[in-house]
């Protein structure tokens, strides 16, 4: 026997994380070229300038979206950090 109303929830659970999947796959096809690009002129992996403005800027929506700011930077945190790896595996030729 399957509750029709738990179901409904589910599959709209699970097109949402279909959907923040295939976003993710686009930022980072992006912060790819970001990285080539970096290590094509020299510049730094990290931009830590840039990454204090966007923890900001995400906390801000995370409020504005009634998401708890501090897990919205856990989440970011953990792009960056993943982003700054692979510029420096671009960087070092890997």
């Amino acid at each position: 026997m399957t509750d029709e109303t738990l179901q409904h929830y589910r599959d709209s659970i699970d097109n949402i994380d279909a959907a923040v999947i295939y976003m993710l796959a686009e930022r980072f096809k992006i912060t790819k070229m970001v990285g080539e690009h970096k290590a094509k002129s020299g510049l730094p992996a990290a931009d830590s300038g840039r990454e204090k403005r966007q923890v900001e800027r995400l906390r801000r929506l995370a409020t504005d979206a009634k998401l708890d700011p501090e897990f919205s930077e856990k989440f970011l945190r953990f792009i960056i950090d993943e982003v700054i790896r692979h510029h420096e595996k671009i960087k070092n030729g890997a």
